[in-house]
């Protein structure tokens, strides 16, 4: 930018006070610095524009390299995969009775059938609670619901017939 020295600001002054005169250069002088503040905030602006795109196009550009990096690995994977399921498929075709029909083993014997399914009896329109059995019991937490009538004949003392 521009140099200016204290004597090149003190000559600036000075033909300002006799050009403009001692009653508006105070008003002036605050115009210009208003109007140079806004400049420099409008130079930081574009240089922090600047910057952010210059940091979106470095990201950008890691972004690609990553990625290029992951599907490289992603490639190897899967080769390996593939060559090692290969390999498997040709050592198990090699065995005795070359892998047999499905379900049975490597020696040619019958598969063993899988277990049969057995309903699990839940009963499902029983409401079950989470808390166990035995800490009710140890509390002495009511389970089960009981009519008025019912609690007071439960805990009514006995009669003595005599």
């Amino acid at each position: 930018m521009i140099d200016f020295g204290f004597d090149k600001l003190a000559l600036i002054g000075a033909v300002a006070l006799v050009v403009i005169g001692p009653q508006r250069l105070p008003r002036v002088a605050r115009t210009v610095g208003h109007l140079l503040g806004k400049a420099q905030r409008y130079v930081a602006d574009v240089k922090a524009e600047v910057n952010r795109s210059i940091e979106l196009e470095e990201l950008a550009k890691m972004k690609r390299q990553f990625e290029t990096a992951a599907h490289d690995v992603q490639s190897s994977v899967n080769q390996t995969i593939h060559e090692t399921s290969e390999s498997l498929n040709q050592s198990w075709q090699s065995l005795p009775g070359g892998g047999g029909p499905e379900g049975a083993d490597a020696y040619g014997t019958d598969p063993v059938p899988p277990p049969e399914y057995r309903h699990p009896k839940k009963k499902w329109r029983l409401k079950r609670g989470a808390t166990p059995l035995w800490y009710k019991q140890r509390e002495g937490v009511q389970r089960h619901v009981q009519s008025g009538a019912a609690r007071v004949a439960r805990f009514r003392p006995p009669r003595n017939t005599a």
